[in-house]
């Protein structure tokens, strides 16, 4: 693949992508249908963070798709309007479960046992919506490049640094992380959102757009979570959502908030998430004042 011009980046500007009011006659099915398929023994509240931040970034049907034998405890940690679903032994179901969504998440906390790599596998080959992978999501596909490649949805990736070494094969640490995250974006078609201090979301024409929102605070465990979940609500909702680099940016703005509440030490991904309204709600005022 011929290489695509190097542009500048540029930094997210929350007036480039102002947040659409609702209309007053839509309904939930305007706002999408996201699948999610994490979680794991001992790894259930990663796919917590990720389904309850998802219902707070607006989407209008969010189905957590778990192991059976985890479902009791997510059933109880998630907030009542997550539909958590018990896998069992049928992937097939699986699949068929996931066709409906309009974007799906794969990975917060789902492991990499042999059941979970070929769920992400076939969900990577059959779903033609946008997938987000995030986590054990990024860890599968990183030992099936040709996956990611010979994909014909829209894929994100979410990963750090030591997430991002496994992928591309880089050392760490990564001296140059925006031709990194810019050449392996053209190089696999993808959109890859490199975490960490001014978050990097390159995509596959070779834009760049530098983040400059988030906060220490926010270096936690969880936080990816959070973002995989606010990231997917957004993309499934369409032209009601948020391009990639808007969605991260708000995930900061959501941080930012709650550092200014809590503090950056005492912050968690929690406090994150019960931000993200009044970041969202700051978007949906920039609307009305660009009319």
């Amino acid at each position: 693949m011929s290489e695509l011009p190097n542009r500048a980046a540029r930094t997210a500007d929350p007036g480039d992508f102002p947040l659409p009011r609702r209309p007053r006659d839509s309904h939930k099915g305007d706002y999408g249908r996201l699948f999610i398929l994490a979680g794991s023994r001992g790894y259930t509240g990663a796919a917590a963070l990720c389904a309850r931040a998802a219902v707070r970034s607006g989407a209008g049907l969010v189905t957590l798709a778990v192991p059976e034998d985890v479902y009791p405890v997510l059933a109880a940690k998630c907030c009542d309007e997550v539909m958590v679903w018990p896998m069992r032994s049928d992937n097939r179901a699986v699949l068929d479960k996931a066709k409906g969504a309009t974007a799906a998440v794969i990975g917060p906390g789902l492991g990499q046992g042999e059941r979970a790599e070929r769920l992400a596998l076939a969900l990577m080959r059959e779903l033609m919506c946008p997938i987000i992978l995030d986590a054990d999501g990024l860890n599968i596909i990183s030992r099936h490049i040709d996956v990611l490649d010979e994909r014909a949805g829209d894929t994100v990736l979410t990963p750090h640094d030591g997430e991002f070494a496994r992928l591309s094969g880089c050392t760490l640490p990564i001296t140059e992380r925006l031709g990194a995250a810019r050449g392996f974006a053209q190089a696999h078609r993808c959109t890859l959102v490199l975490k960490g201090h001014r978050t990097i979301t390159a995509y596959p024409n070779g834009d760049c757009v530098v983040n400059p929102t988030g906060n220490p605070g926010m270096a936690t465990g969880g936080s990816g979570d959070v973002l995989a979940g606010l990231l997917g609500a957004l993309m499934a909702q369409g032209r009601y959502g948020l391009p990639v680099h808007g969605a991260v940016w708000l995930h900061g703005r959501a941080g930012d908030l709650a550092a200014a509440d809590k503090g950056e030490y005492g912050m968690t991904p929690s406090d994150l998430i019960e931000q993200i309204p009044y970041a969202i709600k700051e978007l949906t005022n920039n609307e009305e004042e660009s009319k």
